[in-house]
């Protein structure tokens, strides 16, 4: 019998709580469970937990280190964010959890980097998020360029000649990726006929719509990053324009909220983490989610987290070691970590891990697969 199981069976028959020993792997999670950044941080979190508990039912990160999660919820503020990961480091956590955009995670990143201890976000997925933070600081998500270059050689390859991209500079998101799609686009031959901008939540889209429909010629195609509420809004009024092009979107709507528009968002393509293929990982997973959950898994974002919580075991494992610094220089060195929606690579990158990006088209309320894989790495814009 292990010490930990002693002293938890004595502190049983004690009537008290199990002790919080030494082995413990302490994570603080730092992020959104309510506001704008919800939607992908929740069901996130409900992947991670579900790994989080495998673990743990297995003894612990190679059979010593339990894992212990604090939860605290940023309510979506950059402010609110960092106040809270000061409050993590404080309690003594060795790794950090951010969320879903690099905005906030840069704000707890530079308290996390100060107290020298790695933090993951959820899915931000901004190249630039652990440049501005430094070396302590690691995402887990196909990078913004990476799925924009996806994205750009779809265009392509459908024989798209001109684009539109929608941007907004109220987060990294929605203003770089779609710059990204425009940079590649028109390296490769492409004509980039405007770019429209927004502010995230405004709801009336009449006048980036209006200036579309005027066009002569209009564009093949149009691109955004925006995400709920804003691509609903601007969706459906580009359609109640009577414009008719082929919209391409990015992670930020992988959402039941899309898939529930009908046909306003028919053959609509965007770019994720992963698609469930017959006899796939991720297949495999999702029926497991299904089974314990009794709920079909609705966003790639739920495995998303699983895989999160098997990088993190992988790179304890590798340190076999709860020092920070120790973990820190294990996920840097990680290759090949077997996720559920494929290989992930840290090793060579910048905290941005390297893996492979799924386009998919949404066909009658399904996702179909147009194309999954790594575009060349000299495809790629620079940061």
């Amino acid at each position: 019998m292990t010490l930990r199981q002693t002293l938890t069976l004595t502190a049983l028959a004690l009537g008290l709580a199990a002790p919080a020993l030494a082995e413990d792997l302490t994570i603080g999670l730092a992020t959104a469970q309510t506001g704008g950044l919800a939607p992908y941080d929740q069901p996130t979190l409900a992947g991670f937990q579900m790994r989080v508990d495998e673990i743990n039912a297995a003894g612990g990160i190679a059979g010593k280190y339990p894992i212990k999660l604090i939860a605290k919820d940023t309510r979506s503020d950059s402010a609110q964010t960092a106040l809270v990961a000061q409050e993590l480091v404080d309690a003594g956590v060795q790794i950090v959890i951010t969320p879903c955009d690099a905005d906030p995670s840069i704000a707890a990143g530079m308290i996390t980097q100060a107290a020298g201890i790695p933090a993951f976000s959820f899915c931000a997925s901004t190249p630039t998020l652990p440049l501005a933070v430094g070396d302590y600081m690691f995402s887990n998500y196909p990078a913004d360029n990476v799925q924009a270059t996806m994205l750009a050689n779809y265009a392509l390859e459908q024989g798209y000649k001109s684009a539109y991209i929608l941007t907004s500079p109220d987060t990294a998101y929605t203003l770089k990726l779609p710059e990204y799609f425009g940079q590649v686009f028109t390296a490769k031959g492409g004509t980039l006929l405007g770019e429209g901008t927004f502010a995230m939540g405004q709801q009336d889209f009449s006048a980036e719509v209006t200036k579309i429909a005027a066009m002569d010629p209009r564009p093949d195609v149009i691109m955004t990053a925006a995400y709920e509420p804003d691509f609903p809004a601007f969706i459906r009024q580009l359609r109640g324009a009577g414009v008719t092009a082929p919209v391409l979107g990015s992670d930020g709507i992988d959402s039941p909220t899309t898939f529930a528009m009908g046909d306003l968002v028919e053959g609509v393509v965007f770019s994720t983490a992963g698609f469930a293929t017959e006899g796939s990982p991720l297949a495999a997973f999702n029926a497991k989610y299904k089974e314990k959950t009794g709920e079909e898994p609705n966003t790639v974002y739920i495995a998303n987290g699983y895989d999160l919580g098997t990088v993190i075991e992988a790179a304890v494992t590798k340190a076999d070691s709860l020092d920070p610094k120790a973990i820190r220089d294990a996920i840097a060195g990680l290759e090949n970590v077997e996720g559920v929606t494929g290989k992930i690579t840290y090793a060579g990158t910048a905290g941005m891990p390297l893996r492979s990006v799924a386009l998919v088209r949404i066909v009658g309320g399904n996702r179909e697969l147009v194309t999954q894989g790594v575009p060349e790495l000299a495809d790629i814009p620079a940061p």
